[in-house]
């Protein structure tokens, strides 16, 4: 069942770092690992697994780096999790015991529901912490 690893989190903060990029500027790993405070060996495993996937565009080469595919608001966060979490949305039941399998199918399907959360919802988010007070010194 739904488990949200580390590699899910960091995955989401790059891409979030890739949406503040004005298209079709690309950023390379080192920017976006330091912009998403990830380590630059772990960042680039994860965007290799979301380039292939379709989320990601690259071009190689001294001006090279990577951009988003397609906008935040058409990327979901059950897209990602699906991608990284191999097995995420998959039944846990994997007997036939009638009503445990509908259960766990039932709360699958209201479990997608709710990761099915666009990520242009973190410039929303963004916005609200500038907003919120900062008193240190």
């Amino acid at each position: 069942m739904i488990g949200i690893s580390t590699k899910t989190l960091y995955a989401v903060a790059a891409l979030n770092e890739l949406g503040t990029a004005p298209y079709p500027k690309l950023m390379k790993i080192k920017e976006i690992a330091e912009g998403a405070k990830i380590s630059q060996n772990f960042l680039e495993q994860i965007l290799l697994e979301l380039k292939k996937s379709g989320l990601l565009q690259s071009i190689k080469g001294a001006q090279g780096g990577y951009r988003l595919a397609k906008p935040l608001c058409e990327i979901l966060l059950k897209d990602v999790i699906t991608i990284l979490e191999h097995e995420a949305f998959e039944n846990p039941c994997k007997k036939e015991f009638g009503a445990l399998k509908l259960f766990w199918e039932e709360v699958n399907t209201e479990a997608q529901k709710c990761f099915s959360i666009p990520l242009s919802r973190l410039e929303l988010c963004r916005q609200r912490s500038y907003q919120t007070l900062n008193f240190t010194i």
